[in-house]
């Protein structure tokens, strides 16, 4: 078998799938897994996500969704994470803002600070993983709003983010073109 440097991208995949492992078994609060996450690939797959984040752009005025949408068109890879919101059950926490868990679950669209915590170190672990194989990445909420729209995760998945991965000769994350007007 010989291999060129296009095969790079499937080499990104597979990776992408002992990244998922890195992200599975990261610290949880109380060991209670509220997270999920998909891995997307293939140009047609990365395309579709690239047009909601366009369309999210035009909408809200908010022009890094373009920017982000260029990279993700150049990724070989993008693993979308997400975590729900529900309470861990605590007494006396307060760090969402509520006195206690209890109270917290009158506010259902408050997120449990645990889970967003749980979530914060499986992207960590994920992008250490990415590291560890020297595949640029970049963390990336744009790329998660979109996949919300795209209701890409039950509904019960309110917090979602996106680590894009690639392996080329220079790092397409670095140095990103702004789509914003000079003054």
């Amino acid at each position: 078998m010989i291999l060129d440097k296009n095969s790079l991208t499937n080499s990104v995949v597979d990776l992408a799938k002992n990244i998922g492992i890195a992200i599975q078994t990261a610290p949880k609060g109380k060991g209670r897994d509220t997270l999920d996450f998909r891995i997307v690939s293939g140009k047609e797959d990365l395309e579709k996500i690239a047009l909601k984040m366009e369309e999210i752009s035009e909408k809200s005025g908010q022009k890094f969704f373009l920017r982000d949408a260029n990279n993700l068109r150049e990724s070989d890879a993008v693993i979308i994470l997400a975590t729900y919101i529900e309470s861990l059950g605590l007494r006396n926490c307060g760090y969402c803002g509520k006195e206690t868990c209890d109270n917290k679950n009158n506010f259902p669209d408050v997120p449990c600070a645990f889970n967003t915590i749980d979530l914060g170190i499986a992207i960590g672990s994920a992008v250490s993983k990415a590291a560890d194989y020297r595949i640029d990445n970049r963390v990336m909420f744009s790329v998660g709003n979109a996949a919300k729209e795209m209701a890409m995760f039950d509904e019960k998945y309110k917090v979602i983010f996106a680590i894009t991965l690639s392996a080329s000769a220079s790092n397409i994350y670095f140095d990103r073109k702004s789509h914003n007007p000079k003054p």
